[in-house]
């Protein structure tokens, strides 16, 4: 081979190698921008979701879960939990955030309060909750104090309530002190359970008492009423915040932005709700809403 072939043939190779090179630098650069404004790789790109097992919770969680997965590139765990290991998680950082914090009443005492200096709080995206004991319209009661009357027996004396430590079971705990509610008893069950044993005795037109809140798709599915509470045991209309863990802003920023612009209403969480529980799976309904709603999910990603 002569020096003239040589020479051409090193400098052949020395092209091909710089046009790989710059090939893998565009790929590296496109990857770094798709990635968000970190520029961390988009593998990178992964949060852990804390929520406890409420239809309400299933509802708004997974249609974040959704928004960070197809919008923003994200792999989103699911971690589902009781409340108390749920503020626990974000607290520690085992977690990244969740949408579920009911305040200022519901978790504000015994979850809320001794957390939050190690986690941050967003603030709230939905306004306009409620919590109580709950009842079909039919029944002709509408106060709790009417629970030590002759309706007691109709009754059985028990309340029907959800996950033992979920902050409406406390406070209902507390009501059947306050209101000196002699001989009742709350059932501990599930969020599922509760709403199973009340379609039941609505079906049949049955007294039934429950602890429940709003939204939820039983109140669009059932004619359903609160009984006042003068002693204001539950507290009044609450709100949802969002918390995050410590450090996640500098740590996914895209994730925070979208997590700090997200709200929603009692309606839209209720939309989800329902069409759960026609049968639509959870990761199907969250898709349905988000493809309906465009406009108000592009405010949550706005500037990402």
């Amino acid at each position: 081979m002569n020096l003239k072939k040589s020479v051409n043939l090193l400098l052949a190779a020395v092209l091909v190698f710089a046009l790989v090179l710059a090939g893998c630098s565009k790929e590296n650069n496109e990857s770094g921008a798709s990635s968000g404004a970190s520029g961390s790789p988009a593998k990178n790109k992964e949060i852990t979701l804390a929520y406890v097992a409420w239809d309400s919770e299933i509802a708004s969680t997974n249609v974040v879960k959704e928004v960070l997965q197809s919008k923003l590139g994200y792999k989103v765990n699911m971690l589902q939990v009781d409340a108390g290991p749920m503020y626990l998680g974000i607290a520690d950082g085992s977690a990244d955030a969740m949408v579920a914090a009911w305040l200022p009443s519901t978790h504000g005492e015994n979850y809320y309060e001794p957390n939050k200096d190690k986690f941050e709080d967003l603030g709230v995206n939905l306004d306009g909750t409620k919590v109580g004991l709950t009842v079909p319209s039919y029944m002709d009661i509408s106060s709790i104090e009417d629970l030590n009357g002759d309706i007691a027996k109709s009754l059985n004396y028990t309340i029907t309530g959800i996950e033992p430590g979920a902050g409406i079971m406390t406070a209902t705990s507390k009501a059947i002190e306050e209101y000196e509610l002699k001989d009742w008893k709350l059932l501990e069950s599930s969020s599922a359970a509760m709403a199973k044993v009340l379609q039941e005795a609505y079906a049949k037109q049955e007294p039934i008492i429950v602890t429940g809140w709003t939204p939820h798709w039983m109140f669009a599915e059932m004619d359903l009423k609160y009984l006042d509470d003068p002693k204001n045991v539950y507290g009044g209309d609450e709100q949802i915040h969002t918390l995050v863990r410590l450090g996640l802003k500098d740590d996914q920023p895209d994730a925070y932005k979208f997590l700090d612009q997200f709200e929603w209403t009692p309606a839209d969480m209720e939309a989800v709700m329902v069409d759960i529980f026609n049968g639509t799976s959870e990761e199907d309904a969250a898709k349905k809403w988000i493809e309906a709603n465009a406009d108000k999910v592009n405010k949550w990603i706005d500037g990402i």
